[in-house]
């Protein structure tokens, strides 16, 4: 059975639509008790709020699926301001023939990764447009999460500061093409999609001295890096051979003719840290499954200010610009 129009239009196919997929799998996490917006107790002090629309092709890939991905990246997005990820909305747009089926199955992948977070949902809606007017399906997901941490900003790095990245860089972007392109040779290549409050919990907990913290999805690293030394007038100097990168990302990237440094990641994030604390956060991320490869692998300087720089390990150094144009459309 496939999605009609009359699926969306408010009638008893839409009903029967929520209550057969949405709420069969979303109803433990539902605040809404069937009203028009759910109530979310107990808040107090800061929240933060982040918003995202989700068009990936293709929607299911290697290491996740478009509804694994829209929990992940909006949950992931509130904690990099230091927030607590507690409560979402999600909004589906549907194309005209989708498989029932195959919309549960997302569904499904969406409400384990809700689970997982710990999260509920406040308010959700389901649109059917016209066939050929999309691609398959869309999903909009907000996040909202209590500060536990504050003052994380790209405007705080200071001169002397460590770099620190979580993970291995570029792993999504490859991925992304290598399923678009039916590329097999690298079967064992899988998206780092995953909801990072886990790995950064503890982090917050310690009460190390952290200046600034950013996922690295579009644009990737470069575009992290460029993006701070700009806000903070400083310059970032990154050491190429200390960046970890596996070996299928860089041989996706020799196809491409890119650099790791742009493609996107769904699974790591990058910190601006005192030198002084740069040991204690590097322990109590790598102590973390999502954080087991994280390395340090720059700093803050003063000289050539809103610039960064590779220092490739023979001794020579260029600029590291920010992405031009689209690289890999439709990635997130």
């Amino acid at each position: 059975m496939n999605i009609t129009l009359a699926h969306g239009s408010g009638g008893v196919q839409s009903q029967e639509l929520t209550q057969k997929v949405f709420l069969k799998h979303l109803a433990p996490f539902m605040q809404g008790s069937g009203e028009d917006a759910g109530l979310a107790h107990g808040c107090v002090g800061v929240f933060a709020m982040s918003t995202d629309s989700y068009v990936i092709t293709p929607y299911r890939f290697r290491g996740g699926d478009i509804g694994k991905l829209c929990v992940c990246g909006s949950s992931n997005d509130v904690a990099m301001v230091g927030a607590r990820p507690k409560y979402m909305s999600a909004g589906f747009i549907i194309e005209e023939g989708f498989s029932i089926k195959e919309l549960e199955s997302l569904v499904v992948s969406m409400a384990r990764e809700i689970e997982l977070g710990r999260l509920k949902i406040l308010s959700a809606d389901t649109k059917v447009v016209p066939r050929g007017s999309m691609d398959g399906i869309f999903i909009n997901t907000t996040a909202y999460g209590e500060i536990i941490y504050e003052n994380l900003s790209a405007q705080n790095l200071k001169v002397g500061d460590c770099i620190i990245v979580s993970g291995n860089i570029g792993t999504h972007g490859s991925m992304v093409y290598c399923e678009r392109n039916e590329i097999g040779l690298l079967n064992t290549l899988q998206s780092d999609c995953a909801q990072l409050f886990g790995m950064l919990e503890p982090l917050f907990n310690s009460r190390v001295e952290i200046h600034a913290l950013r996922d690295a999805t579009r644009g990737g690293l470069a575009s992290v890096l460029n993006e701070w030394a700009q806000a903070s007038n400083v310059s970032i100097s990154i050491e190429e051979s200390k960046v970890p990168v596996l070996d299928e990302v860089r041989g996706v990237c020799e196809i491409l003719g890119l650099e790791p440094y742009v493609l996107a990641n769904e699974g790591v994030c990058v910190l601006s840290v005192p030198r002084a604390e740069a040991q204690r956060v590097l322990e109590i991320l790598t102590a973390h499954s999502l954080g087991q490869n994280a390395c340090l692998i720059g700093e803050v300087r003063a000289d050539n200010p809103k610039r960064v720089i590779l220092q490739n390990p023979y001794g020579t150094r260029r600029y590291l610009e920010y992405p031009q144009g689209e690289i890999l459309p439709r990635i997130c």
